[in-house]
């Protein structure tokens, strides 16, 4: 393994996240709170800590997919701590497993909170809060692959670890070329939010804040009741951008670089728009009385549709009251998930599309044994390869899921509790049902909770394999075997 490539990639994103800093540090020295000290201290500390990791760039940049996969989950690892130092130096969030649920919420984009006040923290924390989504929603090393020139045509092997789907292909020849593409549409898209809600009248602060949730369909509110307090207009926009940054940003490049047909055809976006479509209308009926009119009705079934589904996890209501039948409805969407290639969790609606075609071509070969179809998607068709990754991805997904639910379940909560604790940090959602409902949150877990939870946000914001090999005896046997080889040959 190389580990000096390692040590320098990690030694980069300590210091962007350092650097990264400087937005509660602006923050706190306008509003003038003394909050912003720390921030000042974790970010200078992170800066010239990764500049000194990073002062000497190896000689050997090559690295391959076990190296991009363990570089992946230890950066993400390390950023939820740095970013969880700041909350315990101000005292806001004072025990330290707390901050860091609280940060790798943030960063894995889930929205889950231990903050029963919210409102009590200072905008500094809160920028930073919902900043972390915004940093975590397109990725940290595609951030560094887009703003830092890395050599080595290996690099396509740290976007395929932390990108979300199941297949990450070029957009330019370039991997920087096609990581900086991905930051502009994004950072575009987000402009267009910012600027949109501002025209609504909603407060800049707040817009700022809910627009870097939606963009990286995070979903950490700055008020107490989420979204519910804004206006119909403020909240039909954010439900809208929501699902905008759940599409695949592919559909996006297409259309930006004059190839609509192929946007279009995209099967992915289409059957993601009509699950939303279906589930928004589906709800609407079921709760229409709930509502003195139609238009409060849609708006508040579209928004938590579009919500949970990107995983972005605001609530315009308190769902958790709403008839069974729309809470089936959401439950199933958290693990549905967004597009691939785009900022939102969940299992992925092409491994869905592509797993329901071979469902019914192995159907289809009982009636007809003789017949041979194959799997298409987008009019191509899938390889053996493919299928065989979705095959692993579900098996390991269901075992991770099951195994974290018998964890949780030992500190005794309900059944819809416990299930929809897991199922909501594990896709990357935000709130659950019942205790942990959109009027709820995660504070009175047990600690042994909390840590089974992050490990299931990081697991699922990074496509369950970079953490795995992370942990995997071999991957820790190189580790340890070279640096006892190291010190024998001292």
């Amino acid at each position: 393994m190389n580990q000096s490539i390692i040590k320098y990639v990690i030694g980069k994103v300590m210091t962007i996240v350092g650097a990264l800093m400087l937005l509660p540090i602006v923050t706190g020295i306008i509003y003038q709170e003394k909050e912003a000290f720390a921030y000042v201290i974790v970010g200078a500390a992170s800066f010239l800590a990764g500049q000194l990791l990073s002062r000497k760039k190896p000689k050997n940049t090559m690295f391959y997919l076990k190296e991009g996969c363990v570089v992946t989950a230890l950066t993400w690892i390390l950023i939820s701590i740095i970013g969880a130092i700041p909350f315990v130096l101000t005292g806001e969030i004072p025990n330290f497993i707390d901050a860091m649920f609280e940060t790798s919420s943030g960063f894995t984009t889930t929205g889950s909170s231990i903050l029963k006040n919210v409102e009590a923290l200072s905008h500094t924390s809160l920028i930073w809060r919902s900043f972390t989504h915004w940093v975590g929603g397109m990725g940290v090393l595609v951030f560094l692959l887009a703003v830092i020139p890395m050599s080595g045509g290996s690099n396509i092997n740290l976007m395929k670890a932390e990108s979300p789907g199941p297949s990450v292909g070029k957009l330019a020849p370039k991997i920087r070329n096609s990581a900086s593409i991905l930051y502009k549409i994004y950072l575009g898209m987000t402009v267009l939010e910012i600027v949109l809600l501002l025209i609504a009248k909603m407060p800049l602060f707040d817009t700022l804040c809910i627009s870097f949730g939606s963009a990286g369909t995070g979903g950490f509110g700055v008020r107490n009741d989420s979204c519910g307090s804004y206006t119909g207009l403020q909240q039909w926009i954010t439900g809208i951008f929501c699902a905008l940054f759940g599409v695949n940003f592919n559909f996006y490049y297409y259309i930006l670089d004059r190839e609509p047909k192929k946007s279009f055809k995209m099967e992915e976006v289409r059957t993601y728009f009509c699950i939303i479509f279906a589930s928004t209308f589906l709800i609407f009926f079921n709760i229409l009385p709930r509502f003195n009119t139609v238009e409060s009705a849609l708006r508040a079934s579209f928004f938590q549709v579009s919500s949970i589904i990107t995983t972005t996890g605001f609530s315009s209501v308190d769902f958790n009251l709403w008839p069974s039948f729309s809470k089936v409805i959401l439950v199933a969407l958290m693990f549905v998930g967004a597009c691939a290639g785009s900022t939102g969790g969940g299992y992925k609606v092409s491994r869905l599309v592509i797993a329901i075609k071979t469902v019914i071509k192995e159907a289809n070969s009982y009636i007809h044994p003789k017949s041979v179809k194959k799997i298409k998607m987008d009019g191509e068709c899938v390889e053996h390869d493919v299928l065989r990754s979705i095959n692993v991805y579900t098996i390991t997904y269901l075992v991770i899921f099951v195994v974290s639910v018998l964890l949780v379940s030992i500190e005794g909560k309900d059944l819809v509790t416990t299930f929809t604790a897991v199922a909501a940090t594990y896709n990357n959602i935000g709130p659950g049902l019942a205790a942990v409902g959109p009027s709820a949150n995660f504070a009175d877990l047990s600690y042994f909770s909390k840590i089974v939870l992050i490990f299931d946000m990081l697991s699922g914001r990074l496509e369950l394999f970079p953490m795995l090999i992370l942990f995997h005896p071999a991957v820790l046997k190189d580790v340890f075997l070279k640096k006892k080889a190291l010190k024998a040959t001292k």
